[in-house]
């Protein structure tokens, strides 16, 4: 039995989001996080961006996808998607064809160049978390992964709860 408190205070839970604020900024804008950017988007003489990793990921998964469907997945509004593909297309690494099923349809697909590129990062996101997740024990990896998930959730939860997230500032 153990005798922590079973909630926090309003202080104790302010400052444990104030050190996993603190601590998501340094992941985002981190001294090293150039390096790693580097370490992981550039392939031989070429880099990607985290956005093009981000569709190619999607893109790797079938055969094709609809525009929609991929903006969808990739939560983003389609004009978004729409020059996501442009910019993997104009580096060839993704192609516009008409859909098989519905020639009206144009739908996108992974080329051999961006699976290629897609490989390369996929392996060395691979290495990077393997040798993060060192620093865990066993019965501490379920755990950290659920929370992650649960935390990618929350933020998705809080983003549809808001009536405009882009114009209320009711909670400055």
């Amino acid at each position: 039995m153990t005798d922590a408190p079973t909630r926090l205070t309003t202080r104790q839970l302010h400052d444990l989001a104030v050190r996993i604020a603190l601590a998501w900024r340094e992941i985002r804008r981190g001294a090293s996080t150039g390096a790693l950017r580097q370490y992981l988007y550039e392939v031989g003489d070429e880099t990607i961006e985290q956005g093009q990793m981000d569709t190619l990921d999607l893109l790797a998964t079938k055969e094709a996808w609809r525009m929609s469907e991929l903006a969808e997945a990739l939560k983003v509004e389609p004009s978004t998607a729409t020059r996501a593909v442009q910019r993997l297309v104009k580096d060839g690494m993704a192609q516009r064809r008409p859909s098989r099923t519905d020639g009206r349809v144009v739908e996108v697909e992974i080329t051999d160049h961006g699976r290629r590129l897609h490989r390369g990062v996929a392996e060395r996101r691979i290495q990077l978390f393997n040798h993060l997740l060192v620093n865990f024990g066993p019965a501490e990896l379920p755990v950290l992964a659920e929370m992650l998930e649960r935390f990618v959730r929350s933020v998705d939860d809080f983003v549809v709860s808001r009536d405009d997230p882009l114009t209320d500032d009711s909670a400055l």
